[in-house]
């Protein structure tokens, strides 16, 4: 499609959505008091709070998304399955970020490129008729794997009170893994619903599975502290704050500059997630310095991944996968 030139604001307003996507791994972890599932469950519930009144306005503004009741039908399977794997996504991440280093788990949580990845190669071995991700993707594959090998030899190494650990990885593996279903389930409503409206729904149906599943796995958690304890005053700024700045100026931001920035622009911007989440854990919460192998590892993993989203498909629509 035809984008007009990003302005000097737009650029801004990408670093700014950066800087707020980043910021919600370091926070989420110095929030450790509260169970993982349960505390999943409170960020999605702040960012719903700021996003109902926004997704009335779409609503106010432009009504139904949908035009018959078969296709409200087909919306409302769409979007249960867009919160389920949102639910997985937040609550395998969480859990990762109780159980490894900040940087290994962000670093496997932006991962999701080498799952399309292998998901393409597991397609055309099948048979499938689509388009092969050509040199520059399975290199960058190869070299992703190849990365993410090098950061387990840190396996065992403490920085900043966290030790590394393959479990912890592992769990912010399967949240990369999740986000990629959440994506595909959701990619026809992001094309027809108002993007407010159809965040704040899948963000609050999200929540809400978060919660139920941190009452069966999660042994007293919601007794101690409350189904939405983030309101009290001991939560209530610092959940707000990661809802604001990693929910609306992060994602929303990534989505206002989708108006005038490709796809590509916007997916190497995010592949710097780890880096700049690092640095704000490490300035604000003094998570440590990563150890050699998770510098050196992280490093060819992140070249990777960018020769993974700069591949150039010349037949894929020119849209965006973001929420």
């Amino acid at each position: 499609m035809d984008r007009a030139r990003p302005s000097v604001l737009t650029w801004f307003v990408l670093g700014a959505a950066l800087l707020g996507v980043s910021s919600g791994g370091a926070l989420l972890q110095a929030f450790d008091a509260v169970p993982p599932l349960l505390r999943a469950s409170w960020r999605l519930q702040a960012t719903t709070v700021l996003l109902l009144p926004l997704a009335l306005l779409d609503w106010r503004r432009e009504g139904a998304p949908w035009t018959s009741a078969e296709e409200a039908r087909g919306d409302a399977a769409l979007l249960v399955a867009s919160g389920v794997f949102l639910a997985l996504h937040f609550g395998a991440w969480t859990a990762s970020l109780d159980r490894t280093t900040l940087t290994h788990s962000l670093l496997f949580v932006t991962a999701h490129p080498l799952v399309v990845l292998v998901g393409s190669a597991v397609l055309l071995a099948l048979g499938r008729e689509i388009i092969p991700p050509g040199r520059r993707g399975w290199a960058g594959g190869l070299l992703g794997l190849l990365g993410a090998s090098l950061t387990l030899l840190d396996v065992g190494e403490a920085t900043g009170g966290q030790e590394v650990t393959f479990f912890g990885d592992l769990l912010a593996f399967l949240g990369a893994v999740f986000v990629v279903g959440y994506l595909a389930a959701g990619r026809v409503l992001r094309a027809r619903w108002p993007v407010f409206l159809y965040a704040a729904a899948v963000t609050g149906l999200a929540s809400v599975l978060l919660a139920a599943g941190s009452g069966v796995a999660e042994q007293g958690a919601i007794a101690d502290h409350g189904l939405v304890g983030w309101t009290g005053p001991t939560w209530v700024v610092g959940f707000l704050t990661l809802a604001f700045f990693a929910g609306l100026v992060g994602h929303t931001g990534l989505n206002h500059c989708l108006k005038t920035m490709t796809p590509l622009t916007i997916s190497i911007t995010l592949t710097m997630e780890p880096v700049v989440g690092s640095i704000i854990g490490l300035v604000a919460f003094k998570t440590g310095i990563p150890g050699p192998a998770t510098l050196v590892g992280g490093l060819v993993m992140l070249a990777g991944l960018l020769l993974v989203v700069s591949n150039p498909e010349p037949d894929a629509p020119d849209e965006a996968s973001l929420a």
